[in-house]
């Protein structure tokens, strides 16, 4: 590529990312000014130019102005799509999505906002959400026109759309369906009046979450069963899937059920406050715990017929959120022994704390035992590369190894916060309490981290023991390589080292230059010296890739 070439191409990017940046300002502006044109509209002819005079001109700046100027900007983008080269640009496709998923969010938001205003019956401020939705609700329908426009859609970014506003549909509906049903069931457990707000019966409360609800529902299943997201299968929708549909789902459900167990627990054992104090987070706690187990339970059904990758990923993941809630519960629970060991009269306080780390210990507990398996026993056929599953060995390896890494930054953290206390105390400081008081929730958290890291580190080693066993041995005959050549010699250093076992010192050739025909790839490597090694023994072996690929193996005895 000559030099003009290189700068022609630096322009054109330029000069689309600044296209597409300043046509994105301008749709922002212009919807914003006919959304306060289209809200003052919607409340009379007289309030038209009367009242925010500012606002008023705000607006008609912005409609006016903004709104020429972007038509005719798009009308100059839209002619140059002819040219397979601006469809395929990373900035045509980053505009399209970018502006698809704000104009959903506004115009989904201000439209659901709407319905629950009147509903509440506050009519005189549905009016500028109404506007905002229906403006952002055109926004939306001209660029999904453009995105699925069958000669000038983007070639870029094709699938994000579809993605992300499957997922924007699924936080909104889920928001929605637990502020319903925790309503409706708190309404239940502690009596309409107790689950009214101010001036609000509690059914109007329960009638607004659920039009998020199912506005939320309508979303997702317009872009996961009508546009196909849910037969996507590049590493966005991976991606997704396992953030959102088992990570996030995972979390609300073992926090929900967390609460949940909590607050049976002190009904059962802690009745020290009135029982409407000790029943107000119950009806949150199962409603999010009901919700994300659904949700949890689809994804994870969709994980298990996706590829080895994401069903290992969506165990791994949901292995992570059970261990977190464990190890906070025994953090809790040696915190909460330490604070009764201190003081025998501190009473409610520390019983309370005591049943708060055990109900998460008993949530996370059970779930990672569920999904980890520690008493399954790893042979080289369920966790080597022998048994064709590497790619699940490797992941589980640095899962193993974050786990314990995280462990130990952890530790490291807590042991300084206790060693500040600590000396604080010992130097005169009597403003936090005794010395266990001081250090009680940090050397909680230590002794949860230290046993997390241990377990995961014992893991690593009895694995990569039994991989290491379950690998054939080999005799090394040949003890150190030279390899000369003028191709890149980091896949065939790695390649030697794995057929002979031999140490490699690598000597680049001279009257090689780098490029497409320096010299043969590793895997044509791999099969020469399979062949040519056999039977060679010495202390050095040359190894010479030629310019034409010719591969020579020279023993020395030594």
């Amino acid at each position: 590529m000559t030099a003009e070439s290189v700068v022609g191409s630096a322009q054109r990017t330029v000069r689309r990312l600044i296209t597409y940046l300043l046509l994105f300002a301008l749709v922002v502006i212009a919807a914003v000014g006919l959304s306060g044109l289209l809200a003052r509209l919607l409340a009379g002819g007289t309030e038209l130019a009367t009242g925010d005079v500012a606002g008023l001109a705000r607006s008609l700046a912005f409609a006016l102005i903004g709104g020429p100027l972007a038509a005719l900007l798009w009308w100059a983008v839209w002619r140059r799509l002819d040219d397979e080269t601006e469809r395929a640009s990373i900035g045509w496709g980053l505009y399209v999505t970018g502006m698809y998923v704000l104009a959903l969010v506004l115009a989904t938001s201000n439209l659901l906002s709407t319905l629950t205003t009147l509903i509440g019956g506050q009519s005189l401020q549905w009016r500028l959400s109404l506007a905002t939705g229906l403006v952002w609700a055109a926004v939306w329908v001209w660029h999904r026109w453009m995105w699925r426009h069958p000669r000038r859609r983007p070639l870029d970014l094709l699938d994000v759309p579809t993605v992300l506003g499957s997922y924007i549909g699924l936080v909104i509906g889920v928001s929605g369906a637990v502020t319903a049903l925790s309503t409706l069931l708190d309404a239940a457990l502690r009596g309409a009046l107790a689950a009214a707000t101010v001036g609000k019966p509690w059914w109007v409360s329960a009638l607004q979450s659920l039009v998020w609800a199912v506005g939320g529902g309508l979303v997702w299943w317009w872009h996961w069963k009508h546009d196909g997201g849910r037969r996507l299968r590049g590493d966005l929708a991976s991606v997704g899937l396992i953030a959102v549909g088992v990570l996030g789902a995972g979390v609300l459900t073992l926090g929900g059920a967390g609460v949940a167990v909590f607050v049976l627990l002190r009904l059962a054992f802690d009745r020290t406050e009135p029982m409407d104090q000790l029943l107000e987070p119950l009806a949150p706690a199962i409603a999010a715990a009901a919700i994300g187990s659904l949700v949890w339970v689809y994804h994870r059904g969709l994980a298990r017929e996706s590829s080895e990758a994401i069903r290992q990923g969506s165990r791994l993941v949901t292995s992570g959120v059970a261990l977190v809630a464990a190890a906070s519960g025994i953090g809790v629970i040696v915190n909460a022994a330490l604070a009764m060991a201190a003081s025998p009269l501190a009473g409610s306080s520390a019983r309370t704390l005591l049943l708060g780390g055990i109900s998460s210990l008993l949530v996370g507990g059970v779930v990672w035992w569920l999904s980890w398996k520690p008493l399954q026993k790893r042979t080289a056929a369920t966790s080597g590369p022998a048994g064709g599953s590497g790619n699940w060995q490797n992941a589980r390896r640095i899962y193993l190894i974050v786990v314990f890494g995280l462990s130990a930054v952890v530790a490291v953290v807590t042991l300084l916060v206790i060693g500040y206390r600590m000396f604080g105390y010992f130097l005169g400081d009597v403003s936090g309490g005794s010395v266990v008081d001081r250090i009680r929730a940090p050397l909680g958290l230590l002794v949860a981290t230290g046993l997390v890291a241990g377990y995961h580190f014992a893991v690593w080693r009895r694995e990569r023991a039994v991989t290491g066993a379950a690998q054939p041995a080999r005799k090394q005959t040949v003890g150190h390589v030279v390899l000369v050549t003028g191709t890149d010699p980091a896949p065939l250093h790695r390649v030697i080292e794995d057929t002979t076992g031999a140490r490699v010192t690598v000597w680049r050739r001279a009257d090689v230059g780098p490029g497409p025909n320096a010299g043969p790839d590793a895997g044509r490597l791999a099969a020469e010296l399979a062949g040519k090694l056999q039977g060679v023994t010495g202390r050095q072996v040359l190894v010479t890739v030629g310019p034409d690929g010719r591969i020579d193996v020279i023993p020395f005895r030594g």
